[in-house]
């Protein structure tokens, strides 16, 4: 029987995992989701996913890599939830009078807000290939769709951000 002093071993890992690669987690999430009070909550949710049900024997490397798929995994469930919702996007309202931006500020080229033009899938494809730098095999793996699935979602996701860039590019002409 544990001492009641000793914490458990997972909860060493969980601390450690937090500590040392925390930041690198909630990135990961930022831009797979392109909102910072989403990444944390997509952080807390996986970390609570992965460490909820007592699991010994995690090493921080696996624990980063459970919590990783886990902050995806959250992530496409959440945006197969919002598509049943966008048949009504159309009665968002939207505010008649922009405000003015500074010249600068408008040129500058966002690339956060082009990801999230991207339909979540190509966002996740895009982002694990051009992030994470895995090749199209480990994605496909990682999504559990085909590698010919990936490509296309890579394809169609840098054709939308070309065509957006290149949209830029001409405002500022």
């Amino acid at each position: 029987m544990a001492s009641p002093s000793r914490s458990p071993e997972w909860e060493h890992v969980l601390t450690q995992l937090v500590r040392e690669r925390g930041d690198a987690l909630t990135t990961y999430a930022y831009l797979i989701s392109g909102s910072r009070d989403d990444a944390s909550d997509l952080v807390q949710d996986a970390l609570v996913k992965t460490f909820g049900r007592l699991r010994n024997g995690f090493t921080v490397a696996s624990a980063e890599a459970y919590v990783r798929r886990a902050i995806l995994n959250t992530y496409l469930d959440a945006g197969r939830r919002r598509t049943r919702w966008r048949k009504i996007a159309h009665l968002q309202v939207t505010p008649e009078i922009d405000e003015a931006r500074d010249t600068e500020v408008q040129s500058r080229v966002d690339l956060q807000a082009q990801l999230m033009r991207l339909r979540p899938r190509e966002r996740a494809c895009v982002v694990l290939r051009y992030y994470e730098d895995l090749k199209v095999d480990d994605i496909a793996e990682w999504l559990g769709i085909s590698a010919g699935a990936v490509k296309r979602y890579l394809s169609d996701g840098l054709a939308r951000l070309a065509v957006s860039l290149s949209d830029e590019e001409g405002d500022r002409d």
